[in-house]
């Protein structure tokens, strides 16, 4: 169903009767969890206080908090969501949308450039020539803000946007998908998703439709017609409650290919919480239709009950190796590759934190390579009280990226693998992944090391590291601890080469300085062009680096106010999830990720040589 919103603010006071028996519901429901450390994956009373009452309420219906929400009855989940968000109504109206463009189909804006996958390409290299770039390298220093776009109820932009032939596809983080002029920021509509937003946007022609693939905090991916907005189709792709699509589903000839995740490690920290059932999967779908060809998952064994650990919890396992991003895809070898995450419970797999190669075709698993073994773990893990933690208690050294697929100088060719232990591995696709050379970056943790991703090209690898470090401190009189992040570790970018993992160059990040909260840490995934390498930092700054010395010849503060074209209020803050993309002579920002601590905003910046 299409739903074309804005957001107006809505006028009412809520009694001190409905106060208290909303914080009553939330004491005994929610704030076990909520009001504990920053723990992962799981929002601060602070940062659910800047959203709205209608997304803690959407979460708690269909979205990511659905399961706890089902032990809630409806006037206690909007009590609890009153008492928390700012409270907006919903106008259900295409004209009452800010700065709507004048209709016009995509393909009508002439010879625009694309990035409509979220590697780029199928290899996941996110690089663009200077062609498709349409920024000089001797330009890049000049770049400047060109027009600004704010997300209604947002304060994490998680969702990777795309570009096709002139259009901008970007998700909010209640799971508004918006589509943009992407030369203005005007609006040509808005489709609210079933669940909140998960995955980033790819953009595909199938049978002569160009189809929008998403998905959303419920496991739900949805084919949207980009002239129309209009859902084509939808389907579940996974019926564990907890699971999502994290990683962005790639199309190749007529099939989808979709990786499906989790938040069920997440849900560890409820001490009576028997962990864990999940497991993560590959699936093939018709692309033009959603029916599933094929599903493989990355844990053969289904999880059955297991000895209980060492502190007495209840174990089911084997569970997790979630698969978080892209898959990468080879069409020589008719291979898709996909990364792993960690296990969620004991026993450990073989077939976690390693990447796999799985059949096109058939979906068999053809090889797998493994990188770090025995790491079980999951959110009771780094609690004083470790309840549900697994007896092999991580190190949490999953993979968040994809893998880069690369051809080398020797007519041979490699998979480079970043990985949260702060080691980037390059193997041998053709040698059922042979170690060609690894190098090691940082220390790595459980917010990387290297976290969401790397950019390669001109036989080069470029690579941010994350090693991002917390403070805990102990709220005085309370048994709640405060996470924050450590302004003075982590971050810095590498570049190296591709056929022998030779470093090139390596630049620190720049000091947080007097900002607080703050993090030097890269997490966010790095974009290349001829000449440039940009990467976001959760310090709100994007940087371009020269891609022969590492030099930072641009640098652009993100943790600002902006005037938007859409007059929604918005702010830039930290850069995590989403990456920059570079297209057609622009650079598009995604600003603002408080979920661990860091800045929180609601803005997406496009940026040229010519500005306003």
């Amino acid at each position: 169903m299409q739903l074309m919103i804005m957001l107006v603010c809505a006028v009412g006071i809520v009694s001190a009767a409905e106060d208290e028996f909303a914080a009553g519901v939330f004491r005994q429901q929610c704030a076990i969890c909520h009001e504990a450390a920053n723990i992962p994956r799981v929002p601060t009373v602070t940062t659910l206080r800047q959203m709205s009452n209608r997304a803690i309420l959407r979460a708690l219906d269909s979205g990511s908090m659905r399961e706890q929400g089902l032990k809630l009855g409806r006037s206690e989940r909007s009590a609890v969501a009153n008492w928390l968000g700012t409270k907006v109504a919903v106008v259900a109206s295409a004209d009452a949308l800010a700065n709507r463009c004048k209709d016009a189909a995509v393909g009508q804006k002439g010879k625009a450039s694309s990035w409509g996958l979220w590697g780029a390409d199928l290899q996941n290299s996110r690089f663009q020539s200077a062609a498709a770039a349409g920024i000089q390298t001797e330009d890049v220093p000049k770049l400047k803000l060109k027009w600004a776009f704010g997300f209604p109820d947002s304060v994490n932009l998680r969702s990777h946007p795309s570009i096709y032939q002139g259009r901008l596809f970007a998700v909010a983080q209640d799971g508004t998908v918006f589509a943009l002029d992407a030369a203005s920021g005007c609006t040509h509509w808005a489709t609210q998703l079933a669940g909140s937003a998960s995955s980033g946007t790819s953009v595909a022609e199938v049978n002569g439709r160009v189809l929008l693939f998403v998905g959303d905090s419920t496991a739900m991916l949805y084919a949207i017609d980009v002239n129309t907005g209009l859902v084509v189709w939808q389907t579940s792709v996974d019926d564990h409650p907890a699971a999502r699509v994290t990683g962005t589903p790639v199309q190749f000839e007529g099939r989808l290919y979709v990786p499906v995740s989790s938040g069920e490690e997440g849900r560890a920290i409820i001490p009576s919480y028997v962990c864990c059932t999940f497991r993560g999967s590959l699936q093939a779908l018709d692309a033009a239709t959603g029916k599933v060809h094929w599903k493989t998952y990355t844990i053969a064994e289904e999880p059955t009950p297991r000895k209980p650990t060492k502190r007495g919890a209840k174990v089911i396992g084997p569970s997790g190796a979630a698969i978080w991003t892209a898959p990468t895809i080879d069409a020589v070898r008719r291979t898709v590759y996909v990364t792993t995450g960690d296990n969620y419970s004991d026993p450990a797999t073989a077939t976690s934190d390693a990447v796999l190669a799985i059949s096109m075709d058939s979906g068999k698993v053809v090889w797998s390579k493994q990188f770090t073994a025995g790491d079980a773990y999951n959110s009771s893990c780094p609690l004083p009280d470790k309840v549900n933690c697994p007896d092999s208690d991580g190190p949490d050294f999953d993979f968040a990226a994809p893998a880069i697929l690369v051809g080398l100088k020797s007519g041979k060719r490699a998979l480079l693998l970043p990985q949260k232990s702060g080691v980037l591995h390059a193997v041998d696709p053709d040698r059922e992944g042979q170690l060609l050379w690894e190098t090691r970056l940082g220390e790595g943790g459980v917010h990387g090391g290297i976290q969401w991703g790397a950019a390669s090209g001109e036989d080069r690898v470029y690579v941010a590291l994350s090693d991002s470090r917390f403070t805990r401190t102990r709220v005085p009189g309370s048994n709640n601890v405060v996470q924050t992040y450590d302004s003075t570790k982590g971050g810095g970018l590498f570049a190296f080469r591709t056929d022998n993992g030779e470093r090139l160059w390596h630049t620190p990040a720049p000091s947080c300085g007097d900002r607080n909260p703050c993090s030097p840490a890269q997490a966010a995934p790095v974009s290349a062009i001829a000449g440039a390498v940009f990467s976001g930092s959760v310090d709100g700054h994007m940087r371009a680096f020269s891609a022969s010395t590492g030099k930072i010849v641009w640098d652009f503060d993100t943790a600002a106010a902006f005037a938007t074209v859409n007059h929604v209020a918005a702010r830039g803050g930290s850069m995590d999830a989403a990456g920059p993309i570079v297209s057609g002579g622009m650079l598009y920002v995604m600003s603002g990720y408080g979920q661990w601590g860091g800045m929180p905003g609601n803005v997406l910046l496009a940026i040229s040589v010519d500005g306003k």
